[in-house]
């Protein structure tokens, strides 16, 4: 496995990072996962753009103009010959002095890596057993909007839907607010309307989130923004997830209890496939 790291494309074993690099030591960077089908990956534009403005907003200066990174991208999915795979972009600070203080950190790091992708089955698609996590986000938190290399909450509220044999944790915010998977973004259907919780809620915006409301809009399915509390959204009427490596889906438990399931989860997930097969640069 060939990786891209710094403008060089190395084996993986090479591929090292020191060990005073920020994004290690404090969890100082951004990363995006990016699904690549038929050796395109969906919606860079989308990922690209979100990569550009949290980089902007932590003050890294990217090293690499975006149509230049695409370039490489295209090149590491050809050399390492999968086409359909997720891509992972990891941007850090760098190397800078001993403590918090990101001065004197001037030479960011950038690596891509490809990984498998889950495979997507239509007529056999998964449905996920869902937990609630007693990990909270904060609301209103403008970090949220971006993929920070700190993920400690998720990762902590993944690691108790490991321990309770589910797929998926679902996090609350500061005001008790149900407000997004630890990889997933949130959508749960009432009647013919499908609600997904706001960003001042605390969550990340997410690239497939977006989609779901191009969709929407597509099928004529009215999809609102709302906060919700955990008791009402375990009677929705049917509740699903997206994000970049499954795409669409659908759960079907929540904290043990059996979700009702609604069609309008079928049909996003069948969409978003037919986007999925059409994707472009």
């Amino acid at each position: 496995m060939l990786v891209f790291l710094d403008g060089k494309f190395v084996p993986e074993a090479k591929a090292v990072v020191s060990v005073f690099d920020r994004s290690f030591l404090y969890g100082d960077g951004l990363f995006e996962t990016i699904r690549v089908f038929n050796g395109k990956p969906f919606r860079w534009r989308q990922h690209s753009e979100r990569l550009k403005c949290g980089a902007a907003f932590l003050k890294i200066q990217l090293p690499f103009a975006p149509e230049k990174l695409r370039r490489f991208a295209g090149a590491l999915i050809s050399k390492n010959k999968m086409p359909d795979a997720l891509l992972r972009l990891t941007l850090s600070r760098g190397v800078g002095v001993r403590g918090y203080s990101p001065k004197k950190a001037t030479r960011p790091m950038l690596a891509m890596t490809l990984h498998p992708a889950p495979k997507m089955d239509l007529k056999n698609p998964p449905r996920w057993k869902l937990i609630s996590s007693s990990f909270r986000l904060p609301s209103n938190e403008p970090l949220a909007q971006f993929k920070t290399c700190n993920k400690l909450p998720q990762i902590l509220a993944r690691a108790e839907a490991d321990a309770a044999g589910a797929d998926e944790a679902l996090l609350l915010n500061t005001n008790g607010f149900v407000v997004e998977g630890a990889s997933s973004n949130l959508f749960w259907v009432e009647g013919n309307k499908i609600l997904t919780p706001p960003l001042a809620a605390g969550i990340l915006a997410g690239v497939t989130r977006a989609a779901v409301f191009e969709i929407g809009a597509k099928l004529k399915i009215p999809v609102r923004q709302k906060n919700v509390r955990l008791k009402n959204l375990a009677r929705a009427d049917g509740i699903f997830l997206s994000l970049s490596s499954y795409g669409i889906v659908e759960a079907k438990s929540l904290d043990g209890k059996i979700l009702r399931r609604s069609p309008l989860a079928a049909q996003i997930a069948r969409t978003y496939a037919e986007l999925l097969l059409k994707t472009e640069d």
